[in-house]
């Protein structure tokens, strides 16, 4: 062949290529904007959503469609970017439809929080006469809320599939606290009482006639109507047993949670097992490393009795609490600079968990915000049962929910950039997020934020906290582990308070397999650092690495593996 028509057949075929990528790339746009675009039902009709199971048979329906349309496209030509969308759409919309198969929306329920409590979310700042007309219409659909779940609930009692009694106690704070005999002390009436200086007297007039109606009517009554079903009819006849592979095809149930929640096939329940064994083993070593150099007098189930009723480890204030956790937040973000390339632009408050769950609620939570809120994001502390709250643990928790944690990670998310769908940026997936969040935990060490071996040892133990949720999480939905078992064997691992220990035992319970993600993903992100370290060596860039992990915003492992080894490569070659 001549070099002319060499050059001619290579010119031919870039542009057929091109051709090829240019049309692959415009059909998956099309199939995530419909998928972005889809309603699946009228929100002028049901302003708190749609329950029923039509309407979860419809959505599985509608994912089935639009994974066809989407493995029919080849990824060839595809961007690095629009390769990442293509898996991340197929994920989701395997979920979805896993979601109506397992008829997980039978058991709305967690040993915390539920459906009804979810009614809370709802209470917002009305700053239009139009949003005060949107906030009344959801007060009035609280009774069909109640309606559809309450046929869900009760259909779950009849197939087995409910949770387990034992999760329940303290239970009636979830619904109790929104009963009130005024209708001006419901938690729902108070954005009627700052209503905006705006408003004419007629509209102020008519919105708050219409709030004292609504929750006369439609809340306060749909409460009652709530604890009445709990109180009389769920817990008599909820399951006792625990685990999920005791429930219905609950073996195939638990593993399709594995797979989501390590968003892998590669585990089974065993082989989670045995990585939690190994890394419990490996920390309790480390463990027992800083009890010697503290010259302890005592056993390593002292130094947890040590740990959990020294007075110098606890807050006496809830005011004190908050305090340290603003100061170490702070501590955190001076050092970011140091460690990340790409910063969020939102910022982000700490403030105490609110009275309503803080009774049923881990140490801490970050609350997130949407891109174009006015509002900051949050790192919750919670000020509830001071002598349960241990300050050696509060850098740990500090890093993982605020910087270089979940505000950090989250925040960049949601500012990812219009080339970017916007179910990606508001995508989020445990393994990815949570082990991130672990990640962050063991990062903060090189910040500097570990200032006594006790604030180390209490990195640890929340490292020794996720490492024995891959043990328990098995044990219950697996292997027949009783309640009992779940808090001996973190009483005897970690330094968590039992207050703690037994809020954590019940959220185990019930949300099998979201435990897993933690440490999977730590574990994760740690073995591809090591791994470019040693290969970069010199070349090793911190901040590269961690921009690496977040610019794409969340991803699956599989997916992170794959980037991390492309900038490996690309870095040894440069």
């Amino acid at each position: 062949m001549s070099f002319v028509k060499q050059l001619k057949y290579l010119i031919v075929s870039m542009f057929g290529f091109t051709m090829v990528a240019q049309q692959n790339s415009v059909e998956l746009d099309s199939i995530i904007s419909k998928y972005e675009n889809h309603e699946g039902y009228d929100y002028r009709s049901y302003p708190l959503g749609l329950y029923t199971k039509q309407h979860y048979k419809s959505e599985a329906d509608f994912a089935r469609s639009a994974l066809s349309e989407l493995t029919s496209i080849s990824s060839e030509g595809l961007s690095e970017t629009d390769k990442i969308s293509y898996q991340l759409l197929e994920f989701v919309l395997n979920d979805k439809i896993a979601y109506f198969e397992f008829e997980r929306y039978l058991n709305p329920l967690l040993s915390d929080s539920g459906f009804h409590a979810s009614l809370g979310f709802n209470i917002r700042s009305i700053n239009s006469f139009e949003g005060a007309k949107n906030y009344l219409n959801k007060l009035n659909a609280i009774p069909e809320f109640v309606n559809q779940h309450f046929v869900n609930l009760r259909e779950g009692l009849e197939k087995g599939v409910s949770q387990p009694l034992v999760i329940f106690k303290g239970y009636e704070s979830t619904y109790n606290d929104y009963i009130v005999d005024n209708f001006e002390e419901s938690r729902f009436y108070a954005p009627f009482k700052k209503l905006p200086s705006t408003f004419t007297d007629h509209q102020k007039d008519s919105v708050l006639v219409a709030a004292k109606i609504a929750i006369e009517k439609n809340v306060t009554p749909q409460f009652k109507r709530i604890k009445q079903f709990f109180e009389e009819e769920y817990f008599t006849k909820t399951r006792e047993t625990l685990g999920a592979s005791e429930t219905p095809n609950g073996e195939a149930y638990y593993q399709d949670r594995i797979n989501f929640y390590t968003t892998s096939t590669q585990y089974t329940a065993d082989d989670i097992h045995q990585i939690g064994l190994k890394e419990v083993a490996r920390i309790r070593a480390e463990m027992k490393q800083i009890i010697t150099d503290l010259e302890f007098e005592g056993t390593f189930e002292d130094f947890f009795e040590f740990l959990r009723t020294d007075e110098q480890f606890f807050a006496k204030t809830p005011k004190e609490i908050l305090m340290i956790a603003r100061d170490m937040a702070k501590r955190a973000d001076a050092q970011l600079p140091k460690f990340f390339k790409t910063l969020p632009r939102k910022p982000y408050g700490v403030a105490p968990v609110p009275d309503a769950i803080a009774p049923k609620y881990t140490s801490g939570r970050y609350v997130g915000t949407s891109k174009n809120s006015t509002n900051p994001g949050y790192y919750w502390v919670n000020t509830y049962d001071l002598p349960s709250r241990t300050l050696y643990t509060l850098p740990a928790l500090t890093v993982h929910e605020a910087v270089p944690g979940h505000h950090l990670q989250m925040s960049l998310n949601n500012e990812l950039g219009d080339n970017i769908p916007q179910f990606r940026r508001n995508l989020y997936l445990s393994a990815y997020g949570e082990g991130w969040g672990l990640y962050s935990e063991f990062l903060a060490e090189e910040m500097g934020m570990y200032s006594t071996p006790y604030e180390k040892f209490g990195q640890l133990t929340y490292e020794m906290w996720r490492a024995c949720r891959l043990v328990v999480d098995t044990g219950i939905h697996a292997k027949g582990w009783t309640r009992d078992q779940v808090v001996d064997y973190m009483a005897s691992n970690t330094a968590l308070s039992l207050h703690e220990i037994n809020t954590e035992t019940d959220r185990y319970i019930s949300w099998p397999g979201q435990a897993l993600s933690y440490k999977i993903g730590e574990i994760k992100i740690r073995e591809m650092r090591v791994k470019a370290e040693s290969q970069l060596g010199a070349k090793f860039n911190i901040r590269d690495f961690h921009e690496v992990i977040l610019e794409e915003g969340t991803v699956t492992l599989s997916i992170l593996e794959d980037r991390i080894n492309n900038y490996i490569e690309k870095t040894k070659n440069e």
